[in-house]
């Protein structure tokens, strides 16, 4: 930022400086050039035309300097084959005099026709009253004085513009420092969390970094539900597999004939722990994503076209086909698998699945006609391991899954009675996609 800053500056200055030098320089030669104008003016006015055809001048001029030798101030007037009429001042020298001027206008113009000095002249070409040439007036001073005071403008300009940009530099620093500051304490607290000291950011800070530590000690929070989610998901998944583990280990120690029977049953009841453990661990890995979306037909058809193969069931699909939901693709297929899947295998051979969008949500409706569940068993029957008909394969865990995982994503599930078919509704509310569930 000082950087950046103190390069602004500069160019600033430096474009700023260089325009004043310009126009301040410029002002300084017009002043300098007006003063020789006056004075040719009135050599001008003071000239006539001598007996011999020669300008002498009327009065002579008031600056006592034409009247030095070598003084720094010259007049001359040139014209016709006459010599030259010069100041004293020129002494030995003459004035260069260029080709006429078409104009009677005043030109200006440096000159280092002299050795020692440069000199800055204005001329003009003449007719005086009864003679038929163009004199050359002449009207030159020595640039030093000029150069001088241009040279104490630019050195004053240099001086006031370098103590200008040294003070805005300091300022530019102070700024960036006192600006910057509080994030030094936000690192210090930062420093004090991660050491144990304190759990949050408790200090006032300005309000710019107010957001900042606002988002930071939200962002530990989420940080501390996830461990605290992780740590429960570990704890369950251990007590999932203890009592397989115990199972089998007691049927080895035995040394039990059906010993194999019961490592694979009990092996299959570990693996859909697992997997249903893993599905809620990328569910909430993938939460947090912004751009999770997942068209809802597509998902159901390919569930579908699965379901039809393996069970012997009719599925049809209703209800509005560009449906999406703020669900990852593989997540969704998840849950409306389990749901499908249930159906087909519990219920009768038809299974209706309808999709509906309201305001906030998108609504999967899953119908069978099946025996369907007692109303008073539809809460117990989310928990894990819970299974209402023993003489089919399972294991419990489909309907456990499609409810953590919906409520991961904000989203949840109900169980009623099927009006249309009589069997089991399974109702599935997630979230829309550009909006939320309340």
């Amino acid at each position: 930022m000082i950087g950046i800053a103190a390069i602004w500056i500069i160019v600033l200055l430096g474009a700023g400086g260089y325009a004043l030098d310009r126009i301040l320089t410029s002002a300084i030669t017009r002043n300098f050039d007006a003063q020789l104008d006056y004075v040719l003016t009135a050599l001008i006015g003071a000239a006539e035309m001598g007996p011999d055809g020669e300008v002498i001048l009327e009065r002579p001029p008031a600056d006592q300097r034409f009247l030095e030798a070598y003084s720094g101030v010259y007049f001359q007037i040139s014209g016709g084959n006459v010599d030259p009429f010069r100041s004293r001042s020129l002494w030995d020298q003459t004035l260069k005099v260029g080709p006429p001027h078409r104009d009677l206008d005043i030109h200006t113009y440096d000159s280092r026709e002299f050795e020692t000095e440069t000199l800055r002249i204005v001329e003009r070409d003449v007719k005086l009253p009864g003679s038929p040439v163009r004199w050359r007036f002449q009207v030159a001073q020595n640039r030093v004085d000029l150069d001088e005071q241009i040279k104490v403008l630019r050195r004053t300009l240099v001086r006031s513009f370098g103590v200008l940009g040294l003070g805005l530099l300091i300022l530019a620093a102070l700024q960036a420092l006192y600006g910057l500051w509080p994030l030094r304490r936000v690192r210090k607290a930062l420093a004090s969390i991660r050491s144990g000291e304190k759990a949050r950011i408790e200090e006032r800070f300005p309000l710019e970094i107010e957001p900042l530590t606002e988002e930071l000690n939200a962002l530990l929070v989420h940080n501390e539900v996830q461990a605290e989610e992780a740590r429960r998901h570990a704890g369950n998944l251990a007590h999932a597999l203890k009592t397989p583990l115990t199972v089998i280990t007691n049927a080895a120690t035995a040394k039990s004939p059906d010993l194999a029977d019961t490592v694979c049953r009990e092996a299959t009841t570990m693996r859909r722990q697992v997997d249903h453990h893993l599905a809620r661990a990328r569910a909430i890995g993938r939460r947090s994503s912004a751009q999770a979306r997942a068209e809802v037909w597509p998902s159901l058809e390919a569930v579908e076209r699965a379901i039809s193969k393996i069970y012997e069931a009719t599925v049809d699909l209703d209800g509005q086909r560009d449906a999406a939901v703020r669900v990852e693709r593989q997540d969704l297929d998840e849950m409306v698998g389990n749901l499908i899947e249930n159906a087909a295998k519990y219920g009768g051979g038809r299974v209706f699945v309808t999709v509906r969008t309201t305001l906030e949500c998108v609504e999967i409706d899953v119908e069978d006609d099946g025996r369907g569940i007692p109303e008073g068993m539809r809460a117990a029957i989310f928990d894990r391991g819970v299974r209402l008909d023993t003489e089919k394969p399972g294991t419990g865990l489909g309907l456990a899954i499609v409810r953590d995982v919906a409520e991961i994503y904000g989203g949840s599930i109900h169980l009623e009675e099927s009006e249309d078919l009589g069997g089991l509704l399974a109702r599935l509310k997630l979230p829309l996609c550009g909006a939320g569930l309340s």
